[in-house]
């Protein structure tokens, strides 16, 4: 083969091997690893740990929620069947093994001021990468297996869980 071919192809060799590097496939397999802080919900006291898929369906992190505790789950509708992955507030939660559930407050990005028990929460407290402001709904509570929590998003401000209480849903 002629000098020039062998120089174009290990060119295109290196080419490829530095364009693995950049694109992020030259290093280990752990993935991309997120820049964003962590955010604390309502409070000063950040998460516990950050967040990993654990479990055959791959579902939450590991850990099994608490009162006091923001989640994002699988959240039943009020008004008919069907459900969404939203954030809300673990209020308790009840039974045992495979039976367990949670019974929750949802939180909501619109505020309803025609209904009652509606708290504003601080902005970036369900952990949502645009911050946004959220509203705790404690008039209409859900109950939620325990399986259908997907992330810990971190734990309330002490004196917003005492409000949430003093309003008869904690």
């Amino acid at each position: 083969m002629d000098t020039f071919w062998w120089v174009a192809l290990v060119a295109v060799v290196l080419l490829a091997l530095v364009a693995a590097v950049v694109d992020g496939r030259g290093r280990s397999d752990r993935g991309p690893r997120s820049r964003r802080p962590r955010q604390p919900v309502g409070s000063a006291r950040p998460p516990s740990r950050p967040s990993r898929p654990s479990g055959p369906e791959g579902r939450g992190d590991g850990r099994t929620p608490r009162a006091g505790e923001v989640w994002w789950a699988d959240v039943p509708y009020e008004d008919g069947p069907g459900s969404k992955d939203r954030p809300c507030l673990v209020i308790s939660v009840r039974g045992r093994g495979r039976g367990r559930t949670a019974l929750v407050a949802k939180i909501t990005s619109r505020h309803h001021e025609e209904r009652p028990g509606v708290i504003a929460l601080p902005a970036g407290t369900v952990g949502d990468q645009r911050g946004r402001q959220s509203f705790l709904e404690t008039d209409e509570l859900r109950e939620v297996p325990v399986a259908g929590f997907r992330r810990r998003v971190g734990v309330v401000d002490p004196e917003l869980w005492e409000r949430v209480r003093k309003l008869g849903a904690g």
